[in-house]
């Protein structure tokens, strides 16, 4: 799976059709302080050649492209032909391409039950429907015995904020219950309705391991996940993949369950659910230990695998400023075959709007960059990153083994999932607001007659979810974009309708392919976008900064006064 960053609800349709953009500050319609080389350039890009790209990569011959396979190794050899013909550089040391970086798989055999036992009685619940588990111990063999269930809240501890869900309980050796994303009712706590890292599962696997329990069970909700069930079915399982350990903290058991067999072990215990969520969006809430007990065994097919990032460079042409750069990321990686797919079912997951689509789109702008006469004045990093689906691995790899020191990244632009419904009124920027990669945004969007809309869903967590996440990590401010849902040809309520379509029938599925219906103007467009905004960020005075208090603001400031 894991980060599922751009995906959209139904409710996030709902929300998008019903909303008014913001008014535009700051923009050029005209374009007049945009360099006519750059805005020439724009108009070069080709929705045939983006279209081209999306079919070959999303083709059955790629295999779905899974990390670590033949189709990945294709993958990577299309992308360095592609890349090679333009006439870039290749982006590692010694005229490399491939940025390798190893992988441990971990093939969890999903036990057919779950068994707790209590006071009251035994219970038990369904693999697949009840619950998915999985490891994030990278052997063979886990087992869990007699652990004590406790339920924890959300999870969280944010001391900046006065938040302790734990308050000095000893959870080692526990299985934790956690709900999904963070507290709601106080707009000034955890960037109010935006959710922060705290209330990412992936933050509550990390925080738990730190404090050593067994294991943690995140209460699935369509609402505070962002995404219905079976996108956690599908993407849970199979192999999972990892960057080797290297010391750090970890659990035996990393599941989910569904808010319904939740709801019938507490009532089990004899507890009210719906008062225990109540009770958890205060800050004086205490862990609850259920009186209940799990055991569990696991058999896993451990393996050792390795990908790489494809990476590809256009050198600065200003003597300095070269030293620095710009970063375009797109994750080449999707989902592989599905094994457990019947005779004559479609097993191949063809990612072809995710994440073809951002990969076709960034190869069109390292195309258009590549035939500018004077390159901009910083360098142009084209990064197409592995593995992303498996929780942002590949770009993680590079955000600890980058190729330009991270205060010497200016920004970085990410391109995760197209807009195939045609050409829109707005942009939209996940991310926005947090920095002043805003101001080029305008500007871009002005030039193009468009509007900047910010995510519309900001309590579902989307600026965590693809590779720009792992940049910011290490201080860099960056544009994650894609085209909005206010289309020329139908409005807005058109707009919600195909993404609400998406979501509920093609979201990490076989069936996320080309289809007849497909417009490619709108991957256009939206490219340009990119390509111009990109373009001016390498050519600024300026790197680009978060603002003041974000939560990755220290990172940027450490990287600036660390750079050599």
């Amino acid at each position: 799976m894991k980060q599922l960053r751009w995906l959209w609800l139904l409710a996030v349709g709902l929300l998008v059709a019903c909303a008014d953009p913001a008014e535009p500050r700051g923009e050029v319609r005209h374009g007049a302080d945009i360099d006519v080389t750059l805005r020439d350039a724009a108009q070069l890009i080709s929705p045939e050649r983006i279209e081209g790209h999306i079919r070959e990569l999303s083709a059955d011959a790629y295999e779905g492209r899974a990390p670590g396979t033949a189709g990945d190794r294709k993958t990577q050899d299309y992308l360095v032909a592609q890349l090679e013909a333009l006439g870039l550089e290749p982006g590692m040391p010694e005229r490399r391409w491939l940025q390798p970086f190893g992988m441990v798989g971990l093939n969890t055999t999903q036990p057919a039950t779950w068994d707790f036992s209590g006071s009251q009685g035994d219970l038990s619940f369904a693999q697949n429907s009840e619950f998915i588990v999985a490891t994030g111990v990278q052997s063979t063999q886990v087992a869990v015995e007699d652990a004590d269930v406790v339920f924890v809240g959300y999870g969280i501890q944010a001391p900046e904020y006065g938040w302790d869900d734990y308050k000095d309980v000893d959870v080692r050796d526990k299985i934790l219950v956690m709900l999904n994303s963070d507290p709601a009712l106080d707009p000034a706590l955890f960037g109010g309705e935006a959710r922060l890292y705290y209330g990412r599962w992936t933050y509550k696997y990390e925080i738990a391991a730190q404090l050593g329990a067994a294991g943690v069970i995140i209460v699935h909700t369509d609402l505070s996940a962002g995404y219905p069930w079976r996108v956690v079915q599908t993407s849970w399982s199979g192999p999972q993949f990892e960057l080797p350990n290297e010391g750090q903290p970890t659990i035996a058991l990393k599941a989910w369950m569904t808010e319904a067999a939740i709801q019938r072990l507490f009532g089990a215990a004899q507890l009210d659910w719906p008062r225990l969520v109540a009770a958890a969006q205060r800050a004086d809430f205490n862990p609850v230990a259920i009186g209940m007990k799990t055991s569990m065994r696991l058999t896993v097919e451990r393996s050792v695998n390795e990908s790489a990032n494809v990476l590809a460079v256009l050198p600065g042409s200003d003597l300095e400023l070269t030293r620095e750069a710009v970063i375009y990321t797109a994750h080449h990686d999707h989902l592989g075959v599905n094994p457990q797919a019947g005779l004559g079912e479609d097993a191949i997951y063809n990612g072809a709007l995710d994440n073809a689509s951002g990969v076709a789109s960034i190869l069109e702008i390292a195309r258009v960059f590549s035939t500018l006469r004077v390159a901009p004045k910083r360098s142009i990093v084209f990064a197409f990153v592995g593995a992303e689906e498996q929780g942002l691995l590949g770009s993680s790899f590079y955000a600890h083994h980058p190729t330009f020191a991270p205060g010497r990244i200016a920004a970085n632009v990410n391109m995760d999932g197209g807009q195939n419904f045609g050409r829109t009124h707005d942009i939209e920027f996940i991310g926005f607001g947090r920095s002043d990669v805003d101001e080029i945004a305008w500007r871009v969007a002005g030039y193009q007659g468009r509007v900047v809309v910010g995510d519309p869903d900001p309590s579902s967590g989307y600026f965590y979810r693809s590779d720009h996440f792992s940049l910011a990590r290490i201080g860099v401010p960056s544009l994650n974009f894609r085209g909005g849902s206010d289309l020329l040809e139908g409005g807005r309520a058109r707009g919600a309708e195909l993404r609400r379509r998406f979501v509920t029938e093609h979201y990490h599925q076989p069936s996320d392919e080309v289809t007849a219906d497909w417009r490619f103007d709108g991957f256009a467009e939206d490219a340009q976008f990119g390509f111009l905004s990109g373009a001016l960020m390498a050519n600024a005075e300026q790197m680009r900064r978060w603002r003041a208090g974000d939560e990755f603001e220290a990172a940027r400031m450490q990287a600036l006064a660390e750079r050599n």
